[in-house]
């Protein structure tokens, strides 16, 4: 109970500091200076108005200066985060793969929200992503269920390369068919990040699962506002949450059916 408290509460810091990323990374600004600000006013927030989920709260979602409304996507990804977090203890325990986990999530969460803001994912969560997973599956095989420092280095880098492939694949032959780009490079390095972390049967599975999502999203803004083209980053990281807690159990049950 106290360690899951503890979680959380790490969980909704880490997600505050994953807002600044949301914010900052698309302008090109750094995430560790200058100190949290009002995008309005521009002053400093002081730190009794920087707390994780309790300060939205308490300002009843309003600067303190000016009292401009402050986002709701301050305060849901702070929460987003927290929970994520309490999940993946809850499911793997403090573990390795709870680590490599919460680290996928929070790039899959930055990803995710930058994708919706200008239909890009930023290369520093990407490319950063694919190294940590690639180095953490060699210090800790443990990830893949490994005790090999090589073998766990193996099915990171057949993840990655699975992953990246199948994306840059489907969006090679839709441009060959159509004469139009259907994929993005930026998708094509989310997906290598993601398999780094989750290997190439996971990965694959993220690979199936996501055009669902996509679709389903998709077709509601095409009759709501006949929108043809959507962010495709933030079904890669629904689906990919979805394989962390779900992938294997799915996977064995298309495979071998229920006993």
């Amino acid at each position: 109970m106290i360690e899951g408290a503890i979680v959380f509460l790490l969980g909704s810091i880490i997600g505050s500091f994953l807002n600044v990323c949301i914010y900052r990374l698309p302008k090109g600004e750094s995430i560790i200076s200058p100190p949290s600000h009002c995008p309005n006013c521009k002053k400093n927030i002081p730190w009794h108005d920087n707390i994780p989920i309790l300060s939205y709260l308490v300002l009843q979602g309003k600067c303190r200066f000016c009292d401009v409304k402050i986002n709701f996507r301050y305060f849901l990804i702070e929460v987003l985060t927290a929970l994520l977090m309490l999940s993946l203890f809850i499911a793997f325990g403090l573990t390795s793969k709870f680590i490599a986990y919460s680290i996928l999530t929070c790039g899959l969460i930055v990803a995710t929200f930058v994708d919706f803001e200008i239909q890009e994912i930023p290369d520093q969560v990407s490319i950063g992503g694919l190294v940590i997973g690639l180095a953490l599956s060699y210090t800790n095989p443990s990830i893949f269920d490994e005790y090999v420092r090589l073998h766990g280095l193996l099915n990171s880098f057949l993840g990655a390369l699975a992953g990246g492939a199948s994306i840059y694949l489907i969006g090679f032959l839709w441009k060959l068919a159509f004469k139009k780009e259907a994929m993005g490079g930026g998708d094509v390095k989310l997906m290598a990040m993601i398999g780094s972390f989750l290997g190439w049967k996971l990965v694959v599975f993220v690979f199936f699962a996501a055009p669902l999502f996509g679709a389903i999203v998709g077709i509601i803004l095409k009759i709501k506002d006949g929108r043809n083209i959507i962010p495709y980053g933030p079904y890669l990281s629904l689906a990919a949450l979805i394989a962390i807690f779900f992938g294997e159990k799915i996977i064995g049950l298309l495979l071998y059916g229920i006993y």
